[in-house]
């Protein structure tokens, strides 16, 4: 794939307001994700080389957005109540205080949530079991990001 044809899927996921693009072939495979701050992250892997008579792939473009928004539905949000450095674990040699497929009670300790120097234990405040963590060890969050979503079945 040509850097032309990227720009422009680029383009059109500004365009229709995408978050996330996927495109698989037999021998290639590209990945774009923008971020909040309009930042577009590409990712690629290619298996094989194409040949350089191989039609272009720019009319298989499928927006994933709608697919991941179908995906969650149903589940219940745990966000972050304050701007800090997210921590699944009380301690870098301890287990997670969650994973996926536990179930969580509206008291549950979920993550930890460091703001100027203090500890926060963040609680579910929902019930059910954890499907998704959406936020990488150690990272910065934001007030009201999603940290998990939870199946309350």
């Amino acid at each position: 794939m040509e850097l032309k044809e990227i720009k422009k899927i680029v383009e059109m996921m500004t365009e229709n307001d995408l978050a996330e693009f996927l495109l698989e072939e037999e021998a290639f495979t590209l990945q774009l994700k923008r971020g909040t701050s309009g930042v577009t992250q590409v990712s690629s892997a290619s298996h094989a080389i194409a040949a350089p008579s191989a039609p272009a792939p720019s009319a298989v473009f499928t927006p994933a957005a709608p697919v991941i928004v179908d995906a969650d539905a149903g589940l219940l949000q745990i966000k972050s109540p304050m701007v800090g450095t997210f921590y699944r674990a009380p301690s870098p040699d301890s287990d997670p205080f969650v994973q996926i497929g536990q179930e969580v009670e509206p008291d549950s300790v979920v993550c930890i949530i460091e703001a100027m120097k203090v500890m926060n234990e963040i609680q579910s405040e929902v019930k059910g079991k954890v499907k998704k963590i959406m936020v990488d060890n150690a990272t910065p969050v934001q007030f009201g990001q999603v940290l998990f979503l939870v199946d309350p079945a």
